[in-house]
């Protein structure tokens, strides 16, 4: 099973979490891409989300690096797990030419 999460909004970072959370319990193996632009780029600085990247380290976490210009957010300040990729949109439609399934958060 192979899963993007899309989030552009910080108040649905918490629903994404709890969706990745539910589909490891019944697919432990599922390759899953969390990818965060708009807004919610800023939750990958906020202390929750690090951690729950820390204990699911093999979760993919992708960065728009269009919306970290936008919303100042500096590749320095981002955690060393989160992959910054030029263009969200663009990330979104490649994963999805590779068999991808889409939820939107």
């Amino acid at each position: 099973m192979k899963v993007v999460f899309h989030v552009d909004e910080l108040g649905m970072i918490r629903e994404a979490r709890h969706d990745i959370e539910h589909i490891l319990l019944s697919e432990p193996n599922a390759d899953i891409v969390l990818l965060m632009n708009g807004e919610a780029i800023q939750g990958y600085l906020l202390p929750r989300v690090i951690k729950f990247m820390k204990e699911y380290p093999n979760i993919t976490y992708q960065a728009c690096h269009h919306s970290m210009r936008t919303f100042h957010v500096r590749s320095k300040q981002m955690h060393e797990q989160v992959d910054i990729i030029e263009s969200g949109v663009i990330g979104l439609v490649e994963l999805q030419e590779k068999g991808y399934s889409y939820i939107k958060c």
